[in-house]
Formats: structure tokens, C-alpha cells, sequence
């Protein structure tokens, strides 16, 4: 590292989608200068930070990382170095003939929901100004898709949190559906902690008794895929014992009567045999629930990676609105967004149907405004494009992407099915990868282009609360690597389309002019103000606006300013067991790495914290399948096999087994996972598929 500043910078963590305060200050260790991490006084985390936070800093000089451009001579060659000018044009050179033989739409960009808003903003303007192509999605399409789209039908607009993460310890009672920050994002339980010093109940639902789970007042563990109607259970009790909100559901809502008319049928033995969920636990919850208005409902991917997650985030919508919660003081919905900027990735660009500011690329209006502030016709702009694994499942084909630039997202790890994602990342006439490892993503490039980190470089993120914050260079990048901006600006102009400016402050302040107007107004964001108020909430319309910590006091984003109840219906599972794959497979984060681990595995403090992942069994089926604790299990859905170790636990139902995706090789476990699509977010179903499970020995040193 070169040149850091001589006193400590503040930033934000580069994980999760809390976006932590940290103090980075430069020290020297006997081995060269390094930056020490600690936590920064904020209002979102109060100074704290988990272990991936106070560990992040050792990425900036880790051995792995990329300093130079690489290039292939030919798929079955090694990676050789190559300058700058070499590989920038060989993208531009293999972007260009795949459009100039197969059409506009050849081309495409996927990005990753860690990027800053300026890098978010500027792909999604690179694809359909420079490129012209409808062809860009993100990994956010893997995240918050299902929560977005159900909060945009029933409150017509689409914020993580309608309500700053404080409001939480100020709850009589939180619902977690889902959700596990006691593990995902650990900062975040001081004010789940400090809620329930002051006497406040807890209902947490998953199928693992998770550490949120275990700290919670009541734990309700449905068999994976039946949240639905779980929710709609909760709903016709709450209707059977008149605890729903009269007043407020005729005075701020619409579609009352055919909701309550549809959950007549789930009633409570039935719900029970769907679930798992006993009806004196269900009776419980929903008396907790209902015992007091300052209650929150937040759900998390758990509930919203499947086939019907749009569905499911609807119905506890619905029991939410019932209940007369949203809008509140201290009570409401909220999803538990995962990634750094998942927010703001699809508030700005990325997403396949979306121009910034949360406009719909269909709308002839919303483009005419873009496409005057990118200085283009409005007819020039591509329709929208399909989403993110529809992309991938169509690589190299006939009418699919021929030539696919890959920005910060390790797809070949994360995707579902991830094996036949490879499959057509190989497939493609040419791919480039801009990363900051060698990930498996990019071992599969013709091209792969070294970034700078987030500590070198300067720029805007949005947090899971909609607050927009400033990312602060700390330090100066080694010689080699360049900001993805500045790639995204090089290839512009070696396409002769458009021109496009690498200076962050530059490209927010164009971020501010398109998205003006729209539902995630920046207009009146400043990294000023940014730097005054510790963050600023969209909706900001202008420099003398508040900006909105809390949204719906007032009424919601419809055209009559009513939230809308939604009819909605429990199905199965995409995959359901039978007696060729028996169990149930559900998947998702471990404390100790972040998605597809392409950092976290390089981290040797969260390396030492868990070395390799480990399926969680529980002991009765271990004992029908032969394997004890550290033995090996191999794992074998109708899309691939992964093999890791059991651990034995009761902590999971005994239907069902839980592994993490962080892994790659023989522990990829998203090569076994379901990319059966929801028919509104179109996210995969990550979370249940059925599963063959077979002992498959015990290794050297296992306990």
C-alpha cells in the first residue's frame, strides 16, 4: 500500500448492507505499513463491527490479489500479463464483433451489488448508451428481488428499511421471517439487544434454530417453501380473534374483503400439516404479535429465495397491513437487505427493466427524462432485458449474450445451478472479469481486469435503511490496478458512444440530475450534506428537503395514497422430496464469510474461524444415514453433487438439511441448488430443493 493519509480516514465497511463506520488508520508492523481497523461512531452501528469488518483491511495487500492485466492467446492457454491498452482492447474488440454479428443484444454487462452508486449508475448507462444492448443484470436480481417487487405492489414503492435500524429497539415486538443477523450481520443485535432490555418479544421463523432463533421469545420452524402459509395462517387467526386493525385497514388500504374472504381456508389444523408449525405456537405468535401496534415484521432471503417469493414477502405484507402496522412509530415491514449495495445497485441501473431513480424502462416518460440528462434520443435506449439467471442460462446461444463483461460478482460460486452457469460462462465467443482476486469466475475469462478496493476509492453507497453514505479513500491503490469507473470510461471511448467522466463525484452528481423526479430521488444529496448529517434517506428531492428516514406516515406511493392487500396462495415447492431425493436442502450464509467467498476465503482470521463448510444434519437422520460428527456426506440434488462435512446438531428439523454457498469445487453447493424462477422478481429458488444425502466416509483428523 502507497501513501495513506497520515491520520485516520473514516469509510464504511465493504460487506454487508448495514455499510458499518470504520476508522482505518495507518500503522507500521514490522513488515511494511498497513491500515488498522476499527469501529467509527455511526448511527447504524454504533461503533461496532463483526469479524469481517475488523479483518477487511487485510485484503488491500493480500498476496492473491491482482496488479496487472491478464490475457489469454487462447481458451486452452494460461493467463499471460499483459498492459493496459492490450486488454481494454481486446474487450472492446470482442464486445464490438459479437454485436456486429449477432446484434445489438450479443452484448451484455453483469454487474455486482457491492459496487458504489456511481459504478452502478455508470454500467447501466454503458450498456444501453455505449453498448445498446437490453442485456445487463446484477447478483442483487439473487438478493432483494422478491421483497422489492412485493413492496412495490402493496406500497408502490420499494425501500429495504422504511425506517432507520434504531426504531428497532423502540419495537414492542420484531417478527423475523428468514432472517438471521445474529450471525449475517451481528452489529445489527444491539438494538434487537437494547429492545429487548426495555421488555420487548421476539418471534423468530425458520427451519433452523439459528442464534436469532435460540435468543428469540417464540421460534416457529416450518418445513422449508411454507412461509405463505404460515403467513396467511397467522392472518386467519388474527381475523378469527378479531386482533386485526378495523380502523386502519378501511382508512389506509384496499383489498381488504377478497384477502380476508381467501383466508378463511387456512385454517389452523391445516396450516399444521403444511408447516410443521403446531397451532398453539401459531396461536402464540399471533397474539404476540398482536398485543401491541409498535410491532415490526421484517423478513429476510429465507422467506424470499423462492419460486414464490414475491408471494410470500405479499402475505406477511398483508398480516402487517391487518395488523395496522406500516406507517407506525416504531412498527411496520421491512426486508433485511443482504449485500453492500443492493439497494442502491437496483435503485440506479443494474436491473434489467430499470433506468435511475427506480424508473421503469418501459415507461416512455422515465426514459425521455434519462435520455435527456445522457444527452441521447430516447428511442436509442434498448427495451428491458431479462433478469439476472435468465441471462446466464442463455450465454453463447442463439439470441443470448455472445460477449459478457463481468463486473465484481463471482457468478461461477453464486449463481443457481451454478455448474451449468460455468458451462455457459465457457460457452461464450469471449468474457471478460473485472475483479480484485482470481476468482472462479474470472478463471474462465479471455480477459481479467485488476480493481481497485473499496479503502482506495472514493464514492456513495445506500445501506439497508436507504441511507445514503460516503465511501472514503483511505489509502492509495498499488501501481496496476484501476477503478472500474475509469474501465467503464476507456471502453466508451474505444466504442465511439458516448462520453462517460471516471471521477466519482463527477458521475453522482449526473446520478443526482437522472434520478430527479423519480421514486429514489438523489437530487437533493450532497456528499456534503452526505458528510454533515451522517447520511442522507431518499426520497431527497432537493437541497432544502429533510430526506426521509421514515416512510407512509403520511400515506403510501399509490396513486390514492392507500397500501393494497394482495390475494395470495400457498403452492409447493418448485422440487419436492420423493424417494429418489428424500430430504430437503435449504441453504444460505455462515458468520464467518460473505457470499461466494472470493474475499472471505482469503481472510486468514475468518479462514481460521471456519476452515471449510460443514452440513448441518440433525442427529436422528444422521443415524439412519450411517455418518457421524466430521464425517463426510455427499450430497445429490437433480442438478449436482457437492461432498462436506456433518455436523450434527438438532438445530435443524429433521426432514431438512442446512448447508452454507460459500464454498467453491467439490463444495459448491449452488451447483445443486433450484433456478426455478418466480414468476414477478424472477429470483431462483435458492432455499429448498430435494436432496439425496449418502455417507461417504470419515477424513484424516475429523472429530
Amino acid at each position: 500500500m502507497a501513501g495513506p493519509p497520515a491520520q485516520g480516514v473514516t469509510t464504511h465497511c465493504p460487506y454487508c448492507s448495514l455499510q458499518c463506520a470504520m476508522t482505518l488508520t495507518p500503522r507500521e508492523d514490522g513488515a511494511g505499513p498497513v491500515l488498522e481497523v476499527t469501529g467509527a461512531a455511526f448511527p447504524t452501528n454504533r461503533g461496532g463491527l463483526c469479524e469481517k469488518g475488523l479483518s477487511s483491511a487485510e485484503l488491500l495487500a493480500h498476496p492473491d490479489r491482482l496488479t496487472t492485466p491478464l490475457v489469454r492467446d487462447a481458451r486452452d492457454e494460461p493467463f499471460r500479463a499483459a498492459g493496459w491498452d492490450e486488454a481494454l482492447h481486446r474487450i472492446a474488440d470482442g464486445l464490438t464483433v459479437a454485436q456486429e454479428r449477432h446484434g445489438p443484444d450479443a452484448a451484455g454487462l453483469f454487474g455486482g451489488g457491492g459496487m458504489t452508486n456511481e459504478k452502478a449508475y455508470q454500467a447501466g448507462k454503458f450498456a444501453r448508451v455505449a453498448l445498446r444492448s437490453a442485456s445487463i443484470d446484477y447478483n442483487g436480481r439473487f438478493c432483494m428481488s422478491s421483497a422489492a417487487a412485493a413492496a412495490t405492489r402493496a406500497f408502490g414503492i420499494d425501500r429495504g428499511m422504511p425506517f432507520p435500524l434504531a426504531d428497532l429497539a423502540r419495537a414492542d415486538t420484531v417478527l423475523l421471517v428468514g432472517s438471521n443477523p445474529a450471525d449475517v450481520m451481528p452489529p445489527a443485535m444491539r438494538w434487537f439487544a437494547e429492545g429487548r432490555e426495555r421488555g420487548a418479544q421476539h418471534v423468530v421463523v425458520d427451519p433452523r434454530r439459528t442464534a436469532t432463533a435460540a435468543a428469540s421469545d417464540v421460534h416457529l420452524q416450518p418445513v422449508p417453501g411454507t412461509d405463505l402459509a404460515l403467513a396467511n395462517g397467522l392472518l386467519h387467526l388474527a381475523v378469527r380473534h378479531r386482533l386485526v386493525d378495523t380502523a386502519y385497514i378501511a382508512e389506509r388500504t384496499t383489498g381488504w374483503p377478497a384477502l380476508r374472504r381467501a383466508v378463511r381456508q387456512y385454517w389452523p389444523d391445516r396450516v399444521e400439516r403444511i408447516t410443521g408449525v403446531p397451532v398453539p405456537a401459531m396461536e402464540r405468535a399471533i397474539r404476540v404479535l398482536a398485543a401491541s401496534r409498535a410491532t415490526m415484521i421484517l423478513s429476510g432471503r429465507g422467506a424470499e429465495q423462492h419460486a414464490k417469493g414475491s408471494d410470500t414477502a405479499l402475505a406477511w405484507i398483508n398480516l402487517a397491513l391487518a395488523l395496522g402496522l406500516p406507517g407506525r412509530p416504531h412498527a411496520g415491514w421491512a426486508t433485511m437487505t443482504g449485500q453492500g449495495n443492493g439497494q442502491g445497485g437496483r435503485e440506479h441501473g443494474l436491473k434489467a427493466d430499470q433506468l435511475p431513480g427506480y424508473r421503469r424502462l418501459a415507461d416512455p416518460a422515465a426514459r425521455a427524462h434519462v435520455a435527456g440528462v445522457w444527452g441521447v434520443d430516447p428511442e436509442e435506449l434498448p427495451a428491458p432485458g431479462v433478469s439476472a439467471y435468465e441471462m446466464l442460462d442463455r450465454l453463447g446461444t442463439a439470441g443470448g449474450v455472445r460477449a459478457l463483461l463481468v463486473m465484481a460478482s463471482n457468478v461461477a460460486v453464486s449463481a443457481p445451478h451454478a455448474a451449468h452457469v460455468r458451462e455457459r460462462l465457457q460457452s461464450l465467443d469471449f468474457l471478460a472479469v473485472t475483479d480484485i482476486f482470481l476468482s472462479e469466475t474470472a478463471e474462465l475469462a479471455d480477459v481479467v481486469l485488476p480493481t481497485t478496493q473499496w479503502a482506495e476509492e472514493n464514492g456513495t453507497m445506500t445501506n439497508v435503511e436507504g441511507r445514503v453514505l460516503r465511501r472514503r479513500r483511505a489509502t492509495d491503490a498499488p501501481d496496476g490496478p484501476r477503478s472500474d469507473l475509469t474501465v467503464l470510461a476507456d471502453l466508451a471511448g474505444r466504442l465511439g458512444r458516448g462520453t462517460f467522466d471516471d471521477d466519482p463525484r463527477t458521475v453522482f452528481e449526473e446520478l443526482r440530475r437522472a434520478s430527479a423526479g423519480g421514486t429514489a430521488d438523489y437530487a437533493g444529496v450532497t456528499w456534503e450534506r452526505i458528510d454533515a448529517e451522517d447520511g442522507v434517506f431518499w426520497p431527497c428531492p432537493s437541497t432544502d428537503h429533510d430526506g426521509t428516514p421514515r416512510l407512509f406516515a403520511d400515506g403510501f406511493a399509490t396513486p390514492d395514497g392507500r397500501a393494497r392487500f394482495h390475494v395470495v396462495h400457498h403452492r409447493d415447492a418448485a422440487e419436492l422430496p420423493d424417494d429418489e431425493y428424500p430430504y430437503r436442502l435449504t441453504t444460505g450464509r455462515s458468520r464467518a464469510h460473505y457470499q461466494s467467498g472470493t474475499q472471505t476465503r482469503r481472510t486468514k482470521a475468518l479462514l481460521d474461524a471456519e476452515p471449510e463448510p460443514a452440513v448441518e444434519v440433525h442427529p436422528d437422520l444422521a443415524a439412519r444415514l450411517g455418518v457421524g460428527e466430521g464425517g463426510d456426506l455427499l450430497l445429490r440434488t437433480r442438478r449436482g453433487s457437492a461432498r462436506l462435512r456433518a455436523h450434527l446438531t438438532t438445530d435443524v428439523r429433521p426432514d431438512t438439511v442446512f448447508a452454507p454457498f460459500h464454498w467453491a469445487g467439490e463444495q459448491t453447493i449452488n451447483d445443486l441448488t433450484n433456478p426455478a424462477l418466480d414468476p414477478v422478481s424472477r429470483m431462483p429458488e435458492f432455499k429448498v430443493c430435494a436432496v439425496a444425502l449418502e455417507a461417504a466416509g470419515q477424513r484424516e483428523g475429523s472429530r
